[in-house]
């Protein structure tokens, strides 16, 4: 696996626009599951994974899709791709929409097609996605009828845009189609499958590539050796499906094991706690911050019934020790912690069961290698804090980005979190080793939304940090300068925020200062916004 093969994408570019071989991260595929044939679709295995008659994708007001039901609409859908939408393979397609049956369904016809998926949130505004389309060159994407209007008002070129579950003759579920079964693409193992795009600390998103058979990897990885997943168990969470997080928890994992899913177009903790009981979830994937708030639902209540409960995993950001304690003691159930990243699709470290240390996430998932590194590429002994570097069957392959090269050094994928291991070999967080704001499991860009809040008239510097919170592990702290004249309005920026950015972004805070803290040579000092206790020359408002 270690040379390229035949491709069946007739649209090479993202074959074209991979890294270098030698910026690449070293693979491994030491477990014999790991060993995939060299002509491979991951849409077609994932189909076949279940029983014809078994449920699949579960919602809450509509009968349980079928793996039957689901395939033939995956077929009908990539029909349509292929023939009067003239998608070829390669082609990239955007997907957006909310969490709901016909999204997975729309991924899975993308790859089953030869397409390359990319998954953007519902939440994403104009600017964003139009972002998103330039690095990726998207030509074609399938949207939800209740989330076209940002994306129609990205006005991005070239984009034929078909909407899905609307009431249009245009409407993709409405348009003819062949009722006859879709031959899966000839698709190479190594071929690329999806794009998925995380933040960047310089505020330009990086698309990461990953190819069919990492789809599988994540799968017979993490969900096979750790999560341990029964096709009588029903999965479901918070991430959406534009997180691999949620990809992963939501689809790949339950479809791997032939079990089921149930799709929430709104699943915050208020949501989550009545569709644990309702439709009696076994496998709960969501982020600490998520778990905080439904132990306050949970404490002196018993209308919330979740002893169907069997697996709960954590990831997003850093799972506390008191927050694991407190579920134990309220569910009986153990959180299994883990690490994943979106350069690597997934979870690499984690530990279930007897295994579980709390305060720890864990240790390599089988299959992956971790070690904790010096600035300079060495391993530091055990108990001293260093760069978090990780390697398996998966790696960061960027997009046409220079990043590339600060990611992956000397084969190792460099996560940005430093990390200490104890002397018996458990990995325990200790921070980011970056400027990435992590808030509520969602990984912010200060960069970004400092470019947002710049776009008002009215605003003439804007720097953004993270400050500690015990809820969102983070939140997102704006520092504005405005121009003479301008007006102090806190919710007037948020709101305008809002418009150019996914709302998760918006600045929880916004100070208003009369100058941004510098050196004597002009460097912005943002330490002394980390600490706000610190004195600052300036007007807090």
């Amino acid at each position: 696996m270690d040379g390229p093969t035949r491709s069946a994408h007739l649209d090479t570019f993202a074959r074209d626009h991979l890294p270098p071989r030698e910026q690449w991260p070293r693979l491994r595929f030491d477990l014999p599951e790991l060993r995939y044939p060299e002509r491979l679709n991951c849409a077609a295995e994932l189909l076949g994974g279940g029983a014809p008659d078994a449920p699949v994708f579960r919602t809450p007001d509509a009968a349980p899709w079928t793996y039957a039901e689901l395939g033939a609409r995956v077929d009908r859908i990539a029909h349509l791709l292929t023939g009067e939408l003239g998608v070829v393979p390669g082609n990239r397609v955007l997907l957006r929409g909310p969490t709901t049956p016909w999204l997975a369904a729309c991924w899975l016809a993308v790859l089953k097609a030869g397409a390359v998926a990319v998954t953007v949130l519902a939440q994403q505004r104009p600017h964003e996605l139009a972002t998103v389309c330039e690095i990726a060159r998207v030509r074609h994407a399938l949207c939800d009828s209740a989330a076209l209007d940002d994306l129609t008002r990205a006005d991005i070129p070239g984009l034929r845009i078909t909407p899905y579950g609307g009431d249009g003759p245009g409407d993709l579920l409405r348009r003819p189609a062949p009722d006859t079964p879709y031959p899966a693409a000839d698709t190479a193992a190594d071929d690329v499958a999806l794009i998925a795009f995380t933040s960047g600390t310089t505020g330009r998103p990086k698309g990461c590539m990953h190819v069919h058979r990492d789809v599988l990897a994540i799968a017979d990885t993490f969900s096979r050796h750790v999560l341990g997943p029964r096709a009588d168990d029903v999965f479901t969470g918070s991430p959406p499906l534009g997180f691999t997080f949620g990809l992963g928890g939501l689809v790949v994992f339950p479809m791997r094991a032939g079990a089921s899913s149930l799709l929430l177009p709104q699943a915050g903790p208020r949501q989550l706690l009545p569709a644990i009981a309702e439709h009696r979830v076994s496998v709960l994937f969501t982020a600490p911050t998520a778990y905080r708030a439904m132990l306050g639902a949970l404490n002196g209540h018993d209308e919330h019934d979740v002893s169907s409960l069997r697996r709960c995993v954590s990831a997003g950001e850093n799972l506390p020790a008191a927050t694991w304690h407190a579920w134990r003691e309220r569910t009986g159930l153990r959180i299994i912690n883990g690490i994943g990243a979106t350069e690597l699709l997934h979870i690499f470290i984690s530990a279930a069961d007897d295994a579980i240390r709390p305060g720890t996430t864990g240790v390599p998932v089988p299959g992956w290698e971790a070690r904790i590194q010096n600035g300079d590429g060495e391993p530091v002994p055990d108990g001293t804090p260093g760069l978090l570097a990780v390697r398996g069957p998966v790696g960061c392959r960027y997009l046409a980005d220079p990043r590339q090269r600060d990611y992956v050094r000397d084969g190792w994928n460099i996560t940005g979190d430093t990390y200490v291991r104890d002397a018996e070999g458990y990995f325990r967080y200790v921070a980011r080793a970056d400027d990435m704001i992590i808030s509520a499991g969602y990984n912010i860009a200060g960069p970004e939304v400092e470019d947002a809040l710049l776009r008002h008239p009215d605003v003439v510097e804007a720097a953004v940090v993270g400050r500690a919170d015990a809820e969102r592990g983070q939140v997102v702290v704006a520092h504005v300068v405005l121009k003479e004249g301008g007006r102090r309005d806190a919710d007037a920026l948020r709101a305008f925020v809002k418009t150019e950015l996914a709302p998760y972004k918006c600045p929880r805070e916004i100070v208003f200062l009369d100058a941004l803290p510098r050196t004597a040579t002009g460097k912005l000092q943002r330490f002394r916004l980390r600490e706000p206790d610190r004195a600052r020359p300036v007007d807090l408002g």
